[in-house]
């Protein structure tokens, strides 16, 4: 299996090459050259497979440049009872007859981020002893992406991360997640702007193609195709659960900010996973609805990018969205550039022609819906009193949408995005009640907390990288 770039770079690169470099030198994202095909034979040879093995499973189709066994031991190493605290790993939670929520919040940091995080920090330390090299991951996050990363990385032989995220912007459980760690080679780094801010530096540094060389540069963000292609995972998993027949066919509703959540669900239908519809949910910050409605992708300014109550979607340029753009253009890597590195930054926005618009729900399934304060305050009332469940924000944001756009017939799967213990003022507000957390995070907010608050600059952070490396 070899990968290729959304804009045109035709250079053929192995999967570990692409594991440690994030961006193509081209600017665009990584995907295969193909999907690999998924029968109902396959499905039926996979039902009833653990979730490490389904893993294996499945990785081992875009995987080929380590070895089956070493492979093999570090999937198992990371989908275990002891890291997730439950057996099946990403459990469903039914709610009634054709819907449920898929539990994929019972990772060490109680976000869906370390279901493909964990095996990150595995496939990371491997390749790099591998290889006698060291990295510096430099990642962005609205929230969940960087506690994630940094559970998963700390104490990781040669691995520094440096991790962006917008001051006084995520939850204070977020931020106390992240910022106390006192791990060495861990560092965090608040800058005093909003996440879209965070992952344009990102961007800008892994375009720097010097600088990301000589300091050996990597990222965690979903650019990153190893990290998407471990949530590739659930999807089938999910299936599995809600399904008794190999060619039934099941929705799934997704909180969506940086589009790498759902992204993972359109390569788990491409490769034929039974899916029926992919449904966008977004909160105020709706571009993505907006494209999925109208063909127009228009990400909006830091002035206009809105604080809400499910702040990890609080996001304008969801920074995988090419990758699917690539897909629904047929692989037409000039289009691709034409729209992502000539209209979007000349005029800000770009639009589809109407052929383009009709292949997202026809060929691709998709639609999308949007939530608000109100909607996701009642909708986490409506689900404690109808199915006796507590839900986040986020995970509220996508039941809401969910319920309005259910098939008869048709099976509806919510990703669960966060348990609710990470959003505790919401969830006060809605139920009266405090959600309940893990004893060993009982003191978090109290604890010493390493965070260095900086502007908005693209050179700062480059000189704080230099400084710690």
């Amino acid at each position: 299996m070899k990968y290729i770039s959304t804009r045109g770079d035709r250079a053929e690169r192995h999967f570990c090459d692409i594991l440690l470099e994030g961006l193509a030198p081209d600017g665009g994202l990584y995907l295969p050259t193909q999907y690999p095909q998924v029968d109902a034979a396959t499905l039926a040879r996979w039902r009833g497979l653990s979730y490490a093995d389904l893993a294996v499973e499945i990785l081992s189709l875009y995987i080929d440049d380590i070895p089956a066994d070493d492979l093999k031991a570090l999937v198992k190493r990371t989908y275990t009872e002891a890291v997730f605290g439950t057996p099946q790993i990403t459990p469903l939670k039914p709610l009634e007859e054709g819907l449920a929520l898929v539990a994929l919040s019972n990772g060490p940091t109680l976000a869906f981020k370390d279901m493909a995080m964990q095996l990150l920090g595995q496939l990371f330390e491997y390749e790099l002893g591998r290889r006698g090299e060291t990295l510096n991951i430099l990642g962005a996050t609205s929230g969940d992406t960087g506690s994630a990363a940094e559970y998963a990385m700390r104490g990781k032989a040669g691995i520094q991360v440096f991790m962006l995220s917008p001051h006084g912007r995520m939850s204070p459980f977020q931020q106390a997640q992240m910022f106390s760690l006192q791990d060495a080679n861990i560092h965090n780094l608040a800058l005093t702007g909003v996440f879209d801010d965070c992952q344009d530096i990102v961007k800008a540094v892994s375009n720097d193609l010097d600088f990301k060389r000589r300091y050996r540069i990597g990222t965690v963000n979903s650019i990153n195709w190893a990290r998407l292609l471990a949530q590739v995972v659930y999807y089938f998993a999910a299936w599995f659960q809600a399904t008794t027949r190999d060619d039934q066919r099941v929705s799934f509703t997704v909180p969506s900010g940086n589009f790498g959540n759902v992204c993972a669900g359109h390569v788990a239908r491409m490769m034929g996973l039974p899916i029926e519809r992919l449904v966008v949910a977004t909160n105020e910050n709706d571009v993505l609805d907006e494209f999925f409605r109208t063909g127009v992708y228009r990400p909006r300014g830091a002035a206009h990018t809105l604080e809400t109550s499910s702040p990890s979607m609080d996001i304008s340029k969801a920074s995988n969205f090419e990758r699917f753009v690539f897909d629904l253009l047929d692989r037409d890597a000039a289009r691709v550039r034409q729209l992502f590195g000539e209209e979007l930054t000349t005029q800000g926005f770009f639009a589809l022609n109407e052929v383009e618009r009709a292949r997202m729900a026809e060929r691709f399934g998709f639609s999308s819906g949007r939530s608000s304060h109100a909607d996701r305050v009642a909708t986490i009332q409506r689900c404690h009193q109808r199915y006796g469940q507590v839900i986040d924000t986020h995970t509220a944001d996508g039941l809401k949408v969910a319920l309005e756009q259910r098939q008869p017939g048709v099976p509806m799967l919510v990703l669960e995005t966060a348990l609710p213990a990470k959003f505790a003022a919401t969830i006060q507000e809605a139920l009266g009640l405090v959600p309940p957390r893990p004893a060993a995070l009982a003191d978090l907010e109290s604890r010493p907390k390493r965070v260095q608050v900086m502007p908005v600059s693209v050179e700062q952070v480059k000189q704080f990288v230099i400084a710690h490396v």
